[in-house]
């Protein structure tokens, strides 16, 4: 796995132990998901996203290439295996400060 910065770190622990309030620490309060054009904005909103998609849906990912775009964007070329889904993906993450 290349070098993952903090808070993707943070975000992939979370998901392999099945950890939902971890998990919801990498969202600012206000924060969202953009879900192939399904948006779910807030930590309620995502944390019922993720119980059917993602963590409830014993998620496992794996990042297979990190860049990070610019001072607010991480983005990662994964491999993502759930019951929910399976198969490659992006995740493209934007932060209020420091990404690492």
């Amino acid at each position: 796995m290349p070098e993952v910065p903090g808070l993707l770190a943070d975000f992939v622990a979370a998901i392999k132990r099945g950890d939902t309030p971890a998990f919801l620490a990498c969202f600012a309060d206000d924060g969202a998901v953009d879900d192939w054009g399904r948006r779910f904005a807030g930590h309620a909103a995502i944390k019922r996203w993720s119980d059917a998609e993602t963590i409830g849906a014993h998620g496992k990912l794996t990042i297979a290439n990190v860049s990070v775009a610019d001072d607010t964007r991480i983005v990662a070329d994964t491999y993502w295996r759930s019951e929910a889904f399976t198969g490659p993906g992006r995740f493209t993450f934007t932060m209020a400060g420091d990404p690492d």
